[in-house]
C-alpha cells in the first residue's frame, strides 16, 4: 500500500445569519458568491458533511474512505479500535459578525440516549477580536431549573450569564453542559467532538430572510445545562518558543500551542494518534522523508499516525500552530515530544 502523507482537505463553508466576510478577507477562503459566511469546516466526519482530500494521490477521496483503507495507519490503532471509520474530531474556523445564539450542547450520555450521537465538548482559540468583543461561557451564579426558567421566560436570561472580554490568543474550554455563546467581532478556531447537536436557548428574537424566528430548544436544554457558576472561563498559558505548550487536555482531545522561530523535529509514535495542525499565525513547512507540505494562516493539515517522524520548519516571521491529537492513553498524557 502506498505510504500516507500529510493530508489537506477542501474547506466546507457555511452561511450563517450571524456570519461575516473575515473567512475570506483574513483567512483567504474562497467563498465565491456566498455572503455572511460564518463557518469553515476544515476537517469533518459529520454525516453529509465529510471532508474531501485536496492534495496528493488521495485527492478526491473523503475522510471516511481514507480511514476505511488505511485504518490505524491514519488515525492510530487505538483510535481506530474505538471509533472505526468515524473520525472523532471536528475542526472549524468561525467568524462572528454578529452575536451567536445562547446555546448548550449535551454530553455523551444524554446525546447518545436522545440522538444516538456523541456529545459536544469544545474549545476556542481567538484569532482576532474587535475592541470590546466578548463571549459568554457559563453562568454568573449557581441556580436551579426554576430560577433559570423564570429569567428565561421573562426575557432576562442575559442577566444570568458570565461574560468575558477577549483578545487575540485567548483560549476557552467549553465542556458539554456549559451555556455559551460567541460574541460579535470575534474570529476563532474551534476544536470539538464530532457532533452537530446544539440546543439553542435564546437568539435575541432575530428573524431570517423570510421573517421567521430560528427554532429554540428550551425543553431539551433543561436536562443538558450545568447550572453551577463559572467565575473565570479563560485558560492561562505562557508561550515557550519551539516547545509545545498545553492549552487543553480532556477526554476528547489534547491541544498544544507551538510558536516557532526555528525548525523542530517531531516524533509521534508514542501518541498512537493522528496529529492535526491548525495554522493561526504565519506559515510552516511540514517535511517528512517523502516530501514537503506547506501550511499558511487559516489552513489545517492532518498528519497520519504512521508518519512517525517529521520536521516543522517555520516561514519568515512568527509562526503559531495549534497541535491537536486524541488522548488515547490517559488524560494526563504530556505534550508531544519536540
Amino acid at each position: 500500500m502506498v505510504p500516507l502523507y500529510p493530508l489537506r482537505f477542501h474547506p466546507i463553508l457555511k452561511e450563517r445569519i450571524w456570519g461575516g466576510d473575515r473567512l475570506k478577507t483574513v483567512l483567504e477562503k474562497d467563498t465565491g458568491e456566498m455572503t455572511h459566511v460564518g463557518e469553515s469546516w476544515e476537517l469533518s466526519a459529520v454525516e453529509d458533511h465529510v471532508s474531501v482530500v485536496a492534495n496528493g494521490f488521495l485527492e478526491g477521496n473523503d475522510l471516511q474512505e481514507v480511514i476505511e483503507v488505511y485504518m490505524g495507519d491514519l488515525v492510530g490503532e487505538s483510535v481506530y479500535q474505538k471509533f472505526g471509520v468515524e473520525f472523532p474530531l471536528l475542526i472549524k474556523f468561525i467568524d462572528a459578525e454578529d452575536d451567536l445564539s445562547i446555546q448548550v450542547h449535551p454530553d455523551d450520555e444524554l446525546s447518545g440516549k436522545r440522538h444516538k450521537a456523541y456529545g459536544k465538548t469544545e474549545m476556542w482559540y481567538i484569532l482576532d477580536a474587535d475592541p470590546g468583543a466578548h463571549l459568554n461561557s457559563g453562568l454568573n451564579q449557581s441556580m436551579d431549573q426554576h430560577k433559570y426558567l423564570e429569567y428565561l421566560e421573562s426575557g432576562r436570561l442575559l442577566e444570568l450569564l458570565h461574560f468575558e472580554d477577549v483578545k487575540r490568543g485567548d483560549v476557552y474550554y467549553i465542556p458539554a453542559g456549559r451555556v455559551h455563546a460567541i460574541g460579535k467581532g470575534i474570529l476563532l478556531a474551534e476544536i470539538q467532538q464530532t457532533s452537530d447537536i446544539t440546543y439553542r436557548i435564546f437568539d435575541y428574537n432575530r428573524t431570517d430572510k423570510k421573517g421567521k424566528h430560528r427554532k429554540l430548544h428550551t425543553e431539551l436544554a433543561l436536562d443538558a445545562i450545568d447550572f453551577s457558576a463559572t467565575s473565570e472561563a479563560g485558560t492561562h498559558y505562557e508561550v515557550v518558543k519551539n516547545t509545545p505548550v498545553n492549552l487543553v487536555t480532556c477526554d476528547y482531545f489534547i491541544t498544544n500551542l507551538l510558536e516557532l522561530d526555528q525548525s523542530v523535529r517531531k516524533e509521534i509514535s508514542h501518541l498512537d494518534s493522528f496529529v492535526i495542525y491548525i495554522c493561526v499565525e504565519g506559515s510552516c513547512a511540514i517535511k517528512w522523508p517523502g516530501g514537503t507540505e506547506f501550511i499558511m494562516k487559516g489552513e489545517t493539515i492532518l498528519v497520519p499516525a504512521s508518519l512517525e517522524e517529521y520536521e516543522l520548519q517555520p516561514g519568515v516571521g512568527n509562526c503559531r500552530l495549534l497541535e491537536v491529537y486524541y488522548p488515547i492513553h490517559n488524560e494526563e498524557q504530556h505534550a508531544a515530544d519536540h
